[in-house]
């Protein structure tokens, strides 16, 4: 009798009269202290076995009703993430190797557009025709953007003081009027060239912190990020080499031109053409002064100054090293870079003329295809 009440008891239920065997089965034999009992996934055969089974069964059933529920499903989820665990295996495998994490080119792969659609840096300020490569009159039409919005106007605020320190190094009646004998450095005064060599190199500094923290706030940042880096690197040099201070104010006068590429952006979102003759007056004139000077400045300054530049660069250079004896000194870190800013303006100036020339062909043709359309009809009479 002893041992009749260690075993422990089976439950044991025929399939009702009458019904598939199918419906019965039995999933699963789950045991209970000393009571073995049979129970399925099934609804019907839970409430069958509520109606026959005694009540301990029931206790029993409610306080492990839970672990049927979830035990449906376990097998499913452990396939599922060995299947998820395998396809990242997979793609690890076949990915290229990672290279060293870096966090500047994190940022750049969030913001910059796929390989094929990346624009070019003269899309940014101008209206370009993809299928043509012309440029169109106006300027791109900008939408709300909240970090290039604010970066804009830093620009146009603190490129202000940039350029009134530089005039005010300048003796203006001696270079507006330049004798034969005198050169551009005789009309250097150089009386605020320390406050300008730290308002400049401010003004680089905290510019490249904003573009590294907040890329999105220009659309090309890694050409700005090197601009700037290469800009803190050629002021030391007039810094370090007195003879060349002169230098560092003709160069500097080039921020006057993105001063006005700026505004040419800023006020006129709406993208309008300048010489569109149906526009507000105040609009209109703001809008033409802006482009007028924006494009004159672009001729002197990045066509004709920089070049001569090259050319003074030279000469202190080779100066400088027939003094100290060796064509390996400080001077010798401003030839690469003024070269490189040449041959940057030149492709700028370059492309913004070629893709001009190809929208004054085109204008060209197509009016002269609508004249031909014209002596056609009156040739028909129409």
């Amino acid at each position: 009798q002893q041992q009749q009440q260690q075993q422990p008891q089976v439950w044991l239920y025929k399939t009702p009269g009458g019904m598939n065997d199918d419906w019965f089965w039995m999933h699963a034999a789950l045991c209970c202290g000393r009571n073995t009992y049979v129970v399925t996934n099934d609804e019907m055969r839970d409430h069958h076995f509520q109606m026959l089974a005694p009540r301990s069964f029931a206790r029993w059933k409610e306080r492990h009703q839970i672990h049927f529920s979830f035990g449906r499903f376990l097998f499913e989820e452990e396939e599922q993430q060995q299947e998820q665990e395998q396809k990242q295996q997979q793609q690890q495998e076949q990915a290229p190797p990672r290279r060293r994490f870096n966090p500047v080119r994190l940022r750049r792969a969030r913001t910059y557009p796929t390989p094929g659609t990346r624009k070019k840096l003269l899309e940014d300020h101008y209206r370009v025709d993809p299928a043509e490569r012309v440029i169109l009159p106006g300027v791109p039409k900008h939408e709300q953007d909240w970090a290039r919005d604010v970066h804009d106007f830093f620009n146009l605020i603190v490129l202000v003081p940039v350029v009134v320190l530089n005039v005010m190094n300048w003796n203006w009646d001696l270079l507006l009027d330049l004798p034969p004998n005198k050169t551009i450095a005789d009309a250097w005064t150089g009386e605020w060239f320390e406050t300008f060599f730290v308002v400049t190199a401010l003004y680089f500094v905290l510019d490249l912190t904003w573009i590294l923290v907040v890329p999105s706030c220009v659309s090309s940042p890694a050409v700005i990020v090197q601009h700037h880096l290469a800009a803190l690197l050629y002021i030391m040099v007039p810094y370090y080499a007195r003879e060349a201070q002169w230098c560092m104010g003709a160069c500097m006068s080039v921020e006057i031109n993105t001063w006005f590429l700026i505004a040419r952006r800023v006020f006129n979102k709406q993208g309008f053409s300048p010489w569109v003759i149906d526009l507000p007056p105040l609009f209109s004139i703001r809008v033409k002064l802006i482009s007028i000077l924006f494009y004159a400045t672009w001729i002197l300054i990045r066509c004709v100054l920089y070049p001569l530049l090259w050319f003074e660069f030279e000469s202190m250079w080779l100066q400088r090293s027939a003094r100290v004896g060796t064509h390996w000194n400080l001077l010798a870190i401003s030839m690469p870079l003024h070269t490189a800013l040449c041959l940057l303006n030149l492709k700028w100036t370059y492309d913004l003329l070629l893709s001009k020339i190809r929208y004054w062909r085109r204008a060209y043709r197509n009016r002269n295809n609508h004249n031909m359309m014209v002596r056609d009809e009156v040739s028909k009479g129409l």
